[in-house]
């Protein structure tokens, strides 16, 4: 007996098709910059290369079918370089970055409420002109706003225009190992450099008049300010409980513990004060209940879904209309259309099609963890819940419900756990607990938060739901530090890199169709991709024993050096690297997990320390990091790295009678006026140097 044809998942999912050669264009214009003239070539060939194909007789076309799909692949591609190319603002010609020079004066308009930080005022601008002597050059760009605030920047709102004369600061990474991709974040936002203002540096130009207001913009921020202003005023509970409750609706987090957050993202729920997909789904299943129910709403289903999708819609607006949100909408305005309106409807074509559309507005939404990660865990779920909850029967509904969500749970996990694994380098051991509770727990509270700003102008009203989100929240905030505090909670440190992340995917996916499919070359498969997985592993543990290198960190006016032998290290620097958790994860941590640097030692047994100098093995390093008091030598004192930090009352000149240095370094605890004259110095006598501050940080390894 002959198996029944199964139609690939491809064939009645034709955007996924379509999606994969975009994806291969976006990557390949970012990472080649392929120019302009380049890619309109190859849309034109391959254009009339695909109109050409039409002119062929029919029986040739049927034979020559492959051919016409690698032409339509090809013009996707370059449609992918096309779009991806035009996004970069950089190839404007009204960018203001093609004029802008040192002294230049810019008209710059505030483009959102000003955040407060610790240390300053936080805000978006969006440049309009560049002043250069008598002339204005309009011109556009997005650039990054920082008032002091001993400033009156807190005034500012949204839609004002102010004069900045102040030189920009192009943006870069610290240079860290292992530390997040800061420029490269911020190019795919479109913005390039930032600047911080005191009061001398800035002057307000409309004075309350004539502001640039986008109406649609403007309704979002009233709205989000209403909310915050409704949930501050009736949720009457502690600053946590508040944080979470702001975040949860709305994803607002700048009230949000730092300490709190970590806790959440060890359970495995950080989900859940994230605006994302699982937000929308649970305002997506109440939207379906209620129009269920309303007479003659519920026998017209294209009335029914058209105002799902209002209110879908209104909430992301109430929300502030963040990217999450954004993304999310689309996801499943999508899915509702493709219910309503297909026969046959596949749930893989509509994800597909929402992600082609978003891709082709943005094509950087490809490397946001967001967008990642929202599409992953929708994916796991469609392909892994069902088989993972039929692989145990359970006769209790009670028991069965629990399982059920569980199974959601677990199917999310396998396709997003190697990308979290890359990006935050450790796994939720209790996510299953801790998602059982939090989630029902997060969605009781969503609908408390949705009533109580509907009817918080009633008083008794807005009083007890208040209350009530309150304890709702202070209950979940309790579960989830109660487990973080379990020892085995949360795996952490794990490294990862981009390799050892897509081995990962190979065994999950190669397990995942053996067990769906009980097909056994998918067994051996996942076998090979295992064993591959080892072998990559044992290879970079290996590589981790033998490397033997100093590290100078950018740690902003601090000094932090590592000396690291194998997985061990020894910390040179200030104390309060090892004491603040904040600075110590931010900097310092994501080097040493990208290292693999497991422990820290008061000594290392191959580094010998004497005075201002370290040997280690054959290099000598000396570090000054107070005054010093120079005495005249016959001969000068060989140094392999000379390293100056906390700004100490010394001369180059005096540097280079005493020491027969290769390298000055200057860290980032001197002023950087300090270094930039000192380098000038250096320049003047021929000495190597590097900077900390501009070059980011410096890896040496010891045996080159």
């Amino acid at each position: 007996m002959s198996r029944p044809y199964v139609i690939p998942v491809w064939k009645h999912a034709p955007f996924i098709r379509l999606i994969l050669p975009l994806i291969a264009g976006i990557i390949m214009q970012w990472y080649f910059q392929v120019s302009v003239q380049v890619i309109a070539a190859a849309l034109i060939s391959f254009s009339i290369s695909f109109l050409l194909f039409f002119l062929l007789p029919v029986s040739l076309r049927f034979k020559l079918q492959p051919l016409q799909g690698l032409i339509i692949n090809l013009l996707l591609l370059s449609f992918g370089l096309l779009i991806t190319w035009h996004k970069d603002i950089r190839h404007s010609n009204d960018w203001y970055g093609n004029y802008y020079k040192e002294d230049s004066y810019l008209v710059v308009r505030i483009d959102e409420p000003l955040v407060e930080k610790p240390k300053s005022f936080k805000a978006d601008g969006y440049v309009e002109s560049v002043i250069e002597q008598d002339s204005t050059i309009p011109c556009k760009g997005k650039l990054l706003l920082y008032f002091s605030k001993d400033s009156t920047g807190n005034v500012l709102q949204y839609g004002d225009r102010i004069l900045v004369r102040k030189d920009l600061q192009a943006i870069k990474n610290s240079g860290n190992p292992g530390t997040f991709n800061y420029q490269r974040f911020a190019a795919f936002q479109q913005i390039f450099h930032n600047v911080f203002l005191k009061d001398k540096d800035w002057m307000l130009l409309n004075n309350g008049k004539d502001k640039h207001v986008n109406q649609l913009q403007q309704f979002i921020f009233s709205a989000r300010a209403y909310v915050l202003s409704v949930l501050r005023k009736t949720v009457d509970a502690g600053k946590d409980e508040l944080g979470i409750a702001q975040a949860l609706l709305i994803g607002y987090k700048n009230d949000l513990d730092k300490d709190l957050v970590q806790a959440y993202s060890n359970t495995g729920v950080v989900h859940i004060i994230a605006i994302s997909g699982m937000h929308l789904g649970l305002i997506y299943v109440l939207l379906i209940w209620i129009f269920a129910r309303i007479p003659l709403i519920n026998r017209v289903k294209l009335l029914q879904t058209g105002l799902i999708l209002i209110c879908l819609w209104l909430f992301v607006l109430l929300t502030g209309a963040a990217a999450s949100v954004i993304r999310a909408a689309v996801m499943f305005s999508f899915i509702a259309a493709g219910k309503s309106f297909a026969k046959k409807f596949s749930v893989y074509n509509s994800l597909a099609t929402s992600a082609f559309l978003m891709l082709c507005y943005d094509p950087y939404f490809l490397w946001n963890v967001g967008f990642q990660l929202s599409y992953l865990a929708v994916i796991g779920i469609i392909i892994f819940q069902k088989p993972v909850y039929n692989c145990l029967y359970i006769k209790n509904k009670w028991a069965d419900k629990i399982w059920q969500l569980m199974a959601v749970s677990v199917a999310a996990q396998l396709l997003t756990f190697p990308v979290c694994i890359y990006y935050f380098h450790q796994f939720p051991n209790l996510f299953l607990i801790t998602n059982i509770i939090a989630v029902p727990l997060a969605g009781f509270i969503l609908y408390a938060e949705i009533l109580l700003i509907a009817f918080s102008w009633i008083p008794f009203a807005g009083l007890y739901l208040g209350k009530l989100v309150g304890v709702l929240t202070g209950l979940m905030n309790k579960v989830i530090l109660w487990v973080n505090d379990l020892s085995f909670a949360v795996w952490d440190k794990i490294p990862a890199t981009v390799f050892s992340t897509w081995l990962l995917y190979a065994i999950v996916a190669g397990a995942g169709a053996w067990l769906i499919t009980k097909n056994k070359s998918w067994f051996k498969f996942a076998l090979i991709s295992l064993l591959v997985f080892s072998i990559q592993h044992i290879n970079a543990r290996w590589q981790i024993e033998k490397q033997e290198k100093i590290i100078i960190y950018n740690v902003p006016q601090h000094q932090a050096i590592d000396f690291v032998k194998g997985s061990n290290y020894q910390f040179v620097g200030d104390s309060i690297l090892l004491e603040d958790g904040m600075l110590q994860n931010f900097h310092l941590k994501p080097g040493r997990i990208f290292m693999q640097l497991n422990k820290r030692v008061d000594s290392l047994n191959t580094v010998f320390h004497q005075s201002i100098f370290y040997q280690y093995k054959d290099k000598k390093i000396g570090i000054i990091d107070k005054p010093l008091l120079f005495e005249t030598q016959p001969q000068k004192t060989d140094v392999d790295i000379l390293i100056i930090s906390k700004n100490p009352g010394l001369s180059i000149s005096q540097l280079a009678n005493t020491f027969n240095c290769k390298l000055i370094v200057f860290d980032t605890s001197n002023p950087l006026w300090k270094i930039e004259k000192w380098q000038k110095e250096c320049m003047e006598l021929n000495l190597k140097v590097y900077s900390i501050p501009s070059s980011g940080a410096l890896v040496y390894n010891i045996g080159i």
